[in-house]
């Protein structure tokens, strides 16, 4: 398979990145911002694996990945890129701006990344896209994550669109809903904070981008049958 990941090469992307390079059977295309260390590593570790700097706060260079996307035939998109910050501030404290820009910065590129997927795919009538959430979705959200929360609600609702815009092509729309994990992304919380999650948490362990990765991957091979779907990894705290 072709597959391209968006932000493959730091924290959960490069978790998916290296499972689905296990496979000598799949080219792994993976975008990086500023882990150009760690993308040449990857690439050096895996020869099925393709770095692409692309910045998703310049329009030139998410022009220059769309331009390229015929290119790669691709079996599969996977949405895992997001730039800024978990937390930020109270709802009431944050500028209006920063929503825009957030949304500028976040939204727009995997619209625009996935619209010219999307047209690939209907062309070969097969594809899969699958989009990194989070469970936050369906929990309590944390104190100063409203930014990420709603930008993260936008593409929830976007999921089930291209689901049901683009099965009759064959193209499958499904979702990953991450419970709190350790990454860079996260490492701003508290340690005390995260020290009381493990505390509460079914399993007195947090989820691993490892575990996270391997859902990702069962859903590049699923079948067509399974569509519009949102996988939440909870350990069962919200069932729906």
């Amino acid at each position: 398979m072709n597959i391209l990941i968006t932000g493959g090469a730091s924290g959960l992307g490069e978790a998916i990145t290296k499972n689905l390079a296990k496979n000598i059977n799949n080219n792994v295309y993976f975008t990086y911002t500023n882990s150009e260390t760690n993308a040449k590593k990857i690439e050096f570790d895996f020869s099925n694996t393709f770095p692409i700097k692309c910045d998703f706060k310049d329009s030139i260079s998410i022009k220059s990945l769309t331009d390229k996307i015929s290119q790669f035939d691709l079996d599969v998109l996977i949405n895992n890129a997001y730039s800024g910050h978990f937390l930020k501030s109270h709802f009431h404290k944050i500028s209006s701006n920063d929503f825009l820009s957030d949304f500028k910065e976040n939204i727009i590129p995997v619209i625009e990344i996935t619209q010219e997927v999307i047209k690939n795919f209907r062309k070969k009538k097969s594809g899969k896209i699958i989009t990194i959430l989070t469970s936050a979705l369906v929990e309590l959200p944390p104190v100063g994550s409203s930014v990420y929360i709603t930008n993260k609600a936008y593409l929830e609702k976007l999921t089930k669109v291209w689901a049901n815009e683009n099965s009759k092509f064959n193209i499958t729309s499904n979702s990953v809903s991450p419970s709190f994990m350790q990454t860079n992304f996260t490492s701003e919380v508290d340690e005390r904070v995260v020290e009381q999650m493990i505390s509460n948490h079914n399993l007195k362990k947090l989820l691993t981008v490892e575990e996270v990765a391997e859902t990702v991957s069962f859903l590049t091979t699923a079948s067509s049958q399974i569509n519009g779907v949102d996988i939440l990894l909870n350990s069962g705290t919200n069932i729906r």
